[in-house]
């Protein structure tokens, strides 16, 4: 039994971290958003709606700086103040904030909203077990090579999450009557828009697809949905 303890006080780890982390960032994001009421805007979230056949699909402004959309695991749509001013300032357009939305979407209908507040506390709960397992062999690195294990891991299903998400908001886009066209600008946009230097790290080690990469893929879903057209 005492061999196994390592991987039991890692899971309860997990849960506990897991129940905190829904409440904390339910608590957060309720106390600094308020619901988005641009007129504009709501024309292109209704036809969203209109393709998904909702009444209407609410967004809020997540009171915080830094250039993001997310989606709660309560299944609410995010865009943060800093993301909406660039759109206010005329630097990104409705269109293409509608492709932020409708990726959001995605993660949403996709289950990667919820599953991602899951993965939090399992990669805790993982990079523990590591440090508790491999630090017993080799002490001084063990808790480092237990992260990069983690970290490498959650880097490489997060970019499996954001293709879909991709390939999900195209198709909304497209059954909207919007197009992919904002949603390849918007790509092209968002390096400068964060201001990221993630471009300087390997692929491998990053949350999110190149930007280069994540164009070419839906540029390759155009050509298979044209291809498979009726002519």
């Amino acid at each position: 039994m005492l061999k196994f303890s390592p991987i039991l006080l890692a899971l309860i780890y997990g849960l506990v971290t897991y129940r905190l982390s829904v409440w904390r960032t339910h608590k957060e994001l309720d106390q600094r958003s308020t619901e988005l009421a641009d007129r504009r805007m709501k024309q292109v979230t209704d036809q969203l709606a209109a393709a998904l056949e909702l009444p209407r699909i609410p967004v809020f402004i997540y009171e915080v700086d830094p250039v993001n959309g997310l989606a709660a695991p309560d299944g609410r749509i995010f865009i943060t103040r800093g993301f909406y001013q660039k759109y206010k300032n005329g630097e990104v357009t409705a269109e293409e904030m509608a492709s932020v939305i409708a990726h959001e979407l995605g993660h949403v209908a996709l289950g990667h909203a919820r599953r991602r507040a899951i993965d939090f506390s399992g990669q805790n709960a993982l990079r523990t077990a590591l440090m508790m397992i491999i630090g017993r062999f080799v002490p001084m690195i063990g808790p480092w090579i237990a992260g990069m294990l983690t970290n490498l891991l959650a880097a490489r299903l997060s970019r499996g999450d954001e293709y879909e998400a991709d390939e999900y908001a195209a198709a909304l886009l497209s059954k909207a009557g919007i197009g992919i066209a904002p949603q390849k600008e918007m790509f092209r946009k968002l390096d400068e828009l964060t201001q990221s230097r993630a471009g300087m790290a390997p692929a491998w080690l990053m949350s999110h697809p190149k930007t280069d990469e994540r164009i070419a893929a839906l540029e390759q879903l155009e050509a298979k949905w044209d291809h498979s057209k009726p002519s």
